[in-house]
Formats: structure tokens, C-alpha cells, sequence
């Protein structure tokens, strides 16, 4: 969904991908599914013991020896299961969104494309190594690097300065609401990426792609 529907094509210069969700399908499901034989005990794992608000602290820049160290300590009768998260966390990744990242070539014929993602500075290369689309971009950031995650103001602005990006003259797609809404706040156009969104067809009638 286009929630500031005020692009003005003249004015946009440069567009920025967020990563997971988007380009990148990323879901724990998919290694602990092989994990767990129970689908309701793999369930409070994943919402109890690996939860979101522990993972997000990787995306911050949280070492994850670190991480995974503390959570072993708290949930001793999970540490192996709490283990495989980064041993194996390759089989996390479920592959590229082709129907979108088949959009990059096409839009670096008229804009600058950039990443800019919440992501663990420690798992981010393995998926650099596996997916060739990021050589397709001129730049990204990454929260774990910069110590600082979406919807944090400032990560937006370590893009701005780093590639002189101007907000007004950019257009940002996140799964994320909480993102957009800030992105919004600082001046990108922006797409909310959602499952049922054909982010192609939404970009052609934008007259973008």
C-alpha cells in the first residue's frame, strides 16, 4: 500500500529495499520445523524462548555467542534447540522474493538502489554469499553494523548522510509498519510491503518502473 500517494516522478531519485520480508524470505519455522517432532512445543519455543524482542538485540549489534550464551542460562532444559538458532541459521532463509528482486536491475536504470535493514552484522554476510542481487546494490545499511534498528530515526538518517540521499527524493518499501510510519515522518515516499501487495504491478501504475 502507497501511504504517502504524493510521488512526484521528477523528484525521485533513489530507491531503498528493505531486506527480510521483501527481498529475502527469512522464517525460523523453517529450520525448526525439523527440529521439533511437536508443532505446538515448536510454537512456545519460538514465542517464548527465541523470541522476537531477544532476536532484535542481534539486529542491534548484540554479539550472538553473546546472545545465545544468556538464553542457554535462563532456558537450560532448551540449549541445544537454543543452539541451532545461529549454528544453523542459513536454514532459516527460505530463499529470494524473485517476483521482487527481479525489480532491482530494472529500477537501476533510472534510480539509485539502496538496503536498509535490520539485521545481525554476523549472519548478514552468509546471506550476502548466497543471494547474488546484493552486488545489484549501490549500498546499504545494516543495523547491526550501526548498532541501531528500524524504526529508530536515526538509522535513516546514517543512509542520508552516507549517500547524500535526500528523503523527499526517495522512495522506502518495509514490511514493517512502524518503520514506514517513521519513514514517513522524516519525509519518504513509501511502500508498506504486505503478502498480498504485487509490489511490480504497484510500481508500473505509479509509473516508477
Amino acid at each position: 500500500m502507497l501511504l504517502n500517494d504524493n510521488i512526484e516522478l521528477m523528484e525521485l531519485k533513489n530507491i531503498i529495499f528493505d531486506f527480510g520480508g521483501v527481498l529475502i524470505d527469512w522464517d525460523p519455522v523453517y529450520l525448526y520445523s525439523k527440529i521439533f517432532n511437536d508443532e505446538r512445543e515448536m510454537n512456545y519455543f519460538l514465542e517464548n524462548v527465541c523470541r522476537y524482542d531477544w532476536n532484535i538485540q542481534q539486529d542491534a549489534g548484540r554479539p550472538l555467542a553473546e546472545a545465545t550464551s544468556l538464553l542457554q542460562e535462563e532456558f537450560p532444559h532448551y540449549t541445544k534447540q537454543i543452539g541451532y538458532y545461529y549454528d544453523r541459521w542459513e536454514e532459516m532463509l527460505g530463499g529470494t522474493i524473485d517476483e521482487n528482486v527481479k525489480l532491482i536491475k530494472p529500477l537501476k536504470n533510472k534510480y539509485n538502489v539502496y538496503g536498509l535493514t535490520n539485521w545481525s552484522a554476523e549472519t548478514l554476510p552468509i546471506a550476502i554469499e548466497m543471494y547474488d542481487f546484493f552486488n545489484d546494490l549501490d549500498g546499504i545499511v545494516v543495523s547491526g553494523e550501526e548498532k541501531l534498528i528500524k524504526p529508530n530515526r536515526e538509522i535513516y538518517h546514517v543512509l542520508i548522510n552516507r549517500f547524500g540521499v535526500v528523503a523527499e527524493e526517495s522512495l522506502f518499501i518495509d514490511d514493517n509498519a512502524d518503520n514506514i510510519n517513521t519513514a514517513n515522518e522524516i519525509g519518504f515516499k513509501t511502500i508498506h510491503y504486505t503478502n498480498n501487495l504485487n509490489l511490480a504491478e504497484l510500481l508500473r501504475s505509479k509509473k516508477i518502473l
